[in-house]
């Protein structure tokens, strides 16, 4: 029996299910892909698969609709994976492992790909059924959104006929996106100088943290996990001698991190002990309303990062160096907009540091709605690195999504759920990033918005997708296909 088979809308919660039981993190979408080629070719679709494993769909227009405007439905199929501290999940080769809890699904111990799995299930469930009345649909599935979004950067959308399109990459009922900001991917390598040294080995733990998505929840004043570590370690350090020998902390740099562990050496454990405590207590009294569950704990030294506690140690020199550059690259919110009233502009989120037997690894997604901010944030982190000794690089590069001011979809979609819900529709722009702003660089014209049904937590294994709300959202989505 299926965990969701007595949900509706029937179509949208089977496909849903189907893709949990199919291991998608980014860089690995091949079986996802060939699933939805299969599922085009047992329907005699139109489809396309490149080198990459984008996919596009293509269903003609049903009778009476020939000359309707296509529209472009578009998500991604690739999500995060995030496990719960304990869980034992291989998400590179395991299926989800499903809850329902009143209006809420869940997946045990991870994250649950709602982000963005319901996207693919509402196309598919569009494609599927024989009694839509509908234009040209045409889905566009990309790869790797999630870490740069490489497939929008890669897809060939010559294929494409339309010039509307309905993103369904959002989180939030009721409002749909009309603009967001663009972003990119900063790596900051540092090398490590390393030495033997006799201090006593221990291992720094923090965990506890709520994390969430490093775009919708960066101005929630979360911590990092990561600048957590940092920050105690470098207090330590002002108490007791101190070499770093390894850190791991986070592993998507557009997550907030949770959790992370340093692996070091000190001159005195107990002094050592004695500083974590009073900086960990001064953090968790700062982020308490936010992040009730920071825990910090000090054990014996053990692997970190596939480092053995008998390895060398970094230098004193090196160990500054690292916990410097930490302290110095910026990070959070940089500005708020002047245009949006209470809309980040301008971010980074150090999501993933690691220190191993290669040196120091920082990873950071940035963001800003405004070009000139985003190369001046980018400029600054190459600077702040390159004085410490590290070098900066940027990849995964995408546009913002600009606001247009006349939209047809955008008034069409306003005017339809007004009468379908009788109150009026909120349409923004966010600090995510969406692959619009990608595409609309592909599609001459592109009249785009995003939607989607409410889900929670995204990014962490607390995620969760509001039943109701997935069904409310593709009534919505069917009324404005079938609407000429």
């Amino acid at each position: 029996m299926r965990v969701l088979e007595n949900l509706e809308p029937k179509n949208v919660f089977r496909f849903f299910e189907e893709l949990t039981q199919i291991p998608r993190p980014s860089h690995q979408e091949k079986a996802v892909s060939d699933y939805l080629v299969r599922f085009a070719k047992d329907r005699g679709l139109e489809v396309h698969q490149d080198a990459l494993y984008n996919v596009i769909i293509i269903k003609e227009a049903s009778e009476g609709y020939e000359d309707a405007e296509p529209i472009i439905l578009q998500g991604h199929m690739d999500m995060v994976c995030e496990t719960a501290p304990g869980c034992t999940k291989d998400m590179n080769r395991e299926g989800l492992d499903l809850a329902v809890d009143g209006d809420y699904i869940s997946a045990a111990g991870t994250t649950l790909g709602g982000d963005d799995g319901v996207a693919v299930a509402y196309a598919l469930a569009l494609l599927d059924d024989e009694t839509l009345s509908h234009p040209r649909l045409e889905f566009v599935c990309t790869v790797a959104e999630e870490v740069g979004m490489d497939g929008a950067h890669a897809i060939d959308c010559s294929p494409l006929k339309g010039h509307l399109m309905l993103n369904m990459d959002s989180e939030d009922e009721g409002v749909v996106l009309a603009g967001c900001a663009g972003g990119g991917t900063a790596k900051v390598s540092l090398p490590a100088e390393r030495e033997a040294c006799s201090w006593e080995r221990v291992t720094l733990q923090v965990t506890g943290l709520t994390g969430g998505h490093s775009g919708t929840e960066i101005d929630k004043g979360r911590a990092s996990s990561a600048a957590v570590l940092a920050r105690v370690l470098r207090e330590a350090a002002d108490q007791t001698g101190l070499r770093l020998l390894a850190m791991m902390n986070g592993s998507k740099d557009n997550a907030i991190s949770r959790e992370g562990a340093a692996l070091a050496a000190v001159e005195n454990r107990q002094v050592f002990a004695d500083a974590v405590k009073a900086s960990a207590s001064a953090i968790a009294e700062e982020v308490h309303v936010v992040d009730p569950g920071l825990t910090t704990v000090v054990t014996d030294g053990r692997l970190v990062a596939g480092v053995s506690p008998e390895a060398d140690v970094l230098t004193a020199a090196a160990t500054r160096r690292a916990l410097a550059l930490m302290a110095a690259l910026p990070a959070g919110v940089q500005r708020m907009s002047d245009n949006v009233a209470d809309l980040v502009e301008t971010s980074l989120n150090w999501g993933v540091v690691t220190l191993d037997g290669d040196g120091l690894l920082m990873r950071a997604a940035l963001r800003s709605s405004v070009g000139t901010a985003y190369r001046a944030l980018a400029a600054k982190v190459r600077w702040v690195a390159e004085s410490l000794g590290a070098a900066a690089e940027m990849s995964g590069e995408y546009p913002a999504w600009e606001w247009v001011e006349h939209s047809v979809l955008r008034d069409k979609m306003a005017r339809i759920y007004r009468d379908m819900f009788g109150k009026e529709l909120v349409i923004e722009a966010i600090h995510a990033g969406v692959e619009c702003g990608l595409l609309a660089g592909k599609i001459a014209d592109l009249d785009a918005i995003s939607m989607g049904p409410d889900i929670l937590d995204i990014h962490t294994p607390q995620e969760r997708l509001s039943i109701s709300s997935t069904k409310r959202m593709y009534d919505f989505i069917v009324k404005i296909i079938e609407t000429k």
